[in-house]
Order: C-alpha cells, then sequence, then structure tokens
C-alpha cells in the first residue's frame, strides 16, 4: 500500500534549493488569494484528471470532492491565520487535489506538486471493508499538505530520524488544523490522527495517537497493536519503513504534545509557532530529534524568552521522551 508513497516521498528530499526554484516539481502557478482545483481520477491513475469543482464553485454531489475541497481550504487557512503563509509553498500555490484515485486505493498522498486520494475499501462489501475514504480526515489532508511545507522550508531526507522527523511534523501540523478548525484547546483535542479513517470493525482509535504513541489500534486486521514507541529507549532500528519512518515519529510527537499541554491554550498560537520557527528558519535535510529539540528549545528562548514557561515546556518536553538538550 505504502511503496508507491514513499517513492515519491523519497523523490521530495533533494536539496532545499532545487525545491524552491521548482526543479524537482513544477506545481500549479502561484495565486494571490486562496485557488483551490478539485480533479477525479474516476478510478484510473491518470493525474490530475477531469476537474470537477474549482475555487467559489457550489458544492458538488460528490462527498468526496467537497471533503478534498474544504480540507484544502481549512489547512490553507491555517497556514495563513495562524503564520501569515500563503499557501504551501509560501508563495500562493494553487490548490490541487485528485479524488476517487486507483480503485481500493488505501492512502492519501502529496506528490510534489498535488494531493491524490484513494477511496479506501469502498468497493468491497460492508463487511470486509478496513478503511474509509482517505478524504474524511481532516487532520490526514492537513498532514500530507505539511508535507509540501516542509519540502518547500527543511526538505527532511525521508529517512532514519530525519524521516520520522518529516513524518512527525506532518502530525503536529496536521493535527493543529483540525484543532483550529474545531477551535479547540490543548487539554480538548483527541490527539488522534486519522479519526475515522477505519471502518467499525476494526479496534481503532485512528492510525496514530500523538498523546500516547502505540495505542492508536489494537487489531488482527492491522497485525495486531500499534507499534510505535513514545520514548528513544523503546526507539525502533529496522530497514523497512524508510528506517522506520511512521514509527519512530512517536517520539516527536509526544515531545510537542506534552509541550502543547505544558503550555496550555490553543496549541497552534505557542507551541505551533515554536515549531514552525524552527521548521522554517532552523531544520535542514539531516536534522535529527536532538538538533530539532536543540532548535525548538531555542526557537522558544528567542520568541518568549530564555527563562520563559514555553522555554521551559519544550526542554522538560524533550528530556520526558529520553532526548536531553
Amino acid at each position: 500500500m505504502t511503496e508507491q508513497l514513499r517513492g515519491q516521498r523519497l523523490g521530495m528530499t533533494g536539496s532545499k534549493t532545487m525545491a524552491l526554484q521548482g526543479m524537482l516539481f513544477a506545481g500549479p502557478k502561484p495565486a494571490q488569494q486562496k485557488t483551490r482545483l478539485i480533479y477525479t481520477a474516476d478510478n484510473s491513475v491518470a493525474l490530475p484528471g477531469r476537474d470537477v469543482r474549482s475555487e467559489g464553485a457550489p458544492p458538488s454531489g460528490d462527498q468526496t470532492v467537497n471533503e478534498a475541497y474544504d480540507g484544502s481550504g481549512a489547512t490553507y487557512d491555517f497556514y495563513q491565520k495562524g503564520y501569515g503563509r500563503n499557501s504551501v509553498d509560501g508563495k500562493g500555490m494553487r490548490l490541487d487535489s485528485t479524488v476517487h484515485y486507483e480503485r481500493g486505493y488505501d492512502n492519501a498522498f502529496w506528490n510534489g506538486r498535488q494531493m491524490v486520494y484513494g477511496d479506501g475499501d469502498e468497493d468491497l462489501p460492508p463487511g470486509e471493508r478496513v478503511f474509509n475514504r482517505f478524504t474524511v480526515a481532516l487532520d490526514v489532508i492537513g498532514h500530507e499538505l505539511t508535507h509540501g511545507v516542509t519540502q518547500f522550508e527543511a526538505s527532511l531526507v525521508y529517512w532514519d530520524q530525519p524521516g520520522a522527523l518529516n513524518e512527525s511534523l506532518s502530525d503536529v501540523f496536521g493535527s493543529l488544523v483540525k484543532q483550529m478548525s474545531l477551535n479547540q484547546t490543548a487539554s480538548q483535542a483527541d490527539w488522534i490522527i486519522g479519526k475515522g479513517l477505519f471502518t467499525a470493525r476494526v479496534n481503532a482509535k485512528g492510525i496514530r495517537s500523538m498523546k500516547d504513541p502505540g495505542t492508536a489500534y489494537d487489531d488482527p486486521l492491522l497485525n495486531g497493536k500499534d507499534p510505535q514507541p513514545a520514548h528513544m529507549r523503546d526507539y525502533v532500528n529496522t530497514s523497512e519503513d524508510n528506517g522506520g519512518v511512521h514509527l519512530n515519529s512517536g517520539i516527536p510527537n509526544r515531545a510537542f504534545y506534552l509541550t502543547a499541554a505544558e503550555i496550555g491554550g490553543h496549541a497552534w498560537e505557542r507551541a505551533g509557532h515554536i515549531w514552525y520557527v524552527a521548521l522554517c528558519d532552523k531544520l535542514g535535510s539531516r536534522s535529527d530529534f536532538r538538533h530539532a529539540a536543540r532548535m525548538t528549545k531555542q526557537v522558544a528562548a528567542k520568541l518568549y524568552g530564555p527563562g520563559s514557561a514555553e522555554a521551559k515546556a519544550v526542554q522538560k518536553a524533550w528530556t520526558k521522551v529520553g532526548i536531553k538538550i
């Protein structure tokens, strides 16, 4: 299910300069304001496909089209309102999305220039389905579009700790997109990524838990219990999953959750601001967990003061997951 996605993700992690110059992927032309275009692949693999809804057009009769439209809009609004960012590339990139990709495709991904969504198991009888359509979870849409932000900013190599950090940043901001949309504080949020992706026959809250990595699911249909570690002592050394990028991301995920919970209030305002500035100004293609810890603490000290509650919360959180600054 994920081999194609991994290959495309690897293709996006070349040099930052190349990505910024558009030499890796020539994306849609910049716009001056939020501009969305939704296509359907009509269950083929042809991209972008047939256009079905453009910016300002009325809702479609297709729920998947509307979810892709609304989700990309909510993500644009999050970055613009939260951090003054104009779209994924910071320069007004049009947000293109293709729905109904392939048949029975259990994934969603950012391919360097647009979003692509599968329909999950909607072609199977109800009693056999594991996944719902992949536009159903706003935080997953925010997660994948954030891979685009990372592509244009830090260009983190998609392997081992830099790759896990890449995945974690997408979880962080994907969760914050959902939290802003629901106007939730850190204490009100569920910190679950992908709630609603699994059907009722699966014993799962979602695909990952940022609050308690390793507790998102426990079901034979998913090969048992969620294997994500929450602490460096349980770090998974593996050659699979590009060095465990979707597993070990649980460690920085929990560090962010602990920071946000300690600071309180809306997590995108201070904790998210610290992580966003670190992503844009401090992280590079080879940044590992320790470097991310040092940089987020450095940013917190610069934004709020060396002895501030925010800086202390950042250091305390990384220490709790086994990373000393």
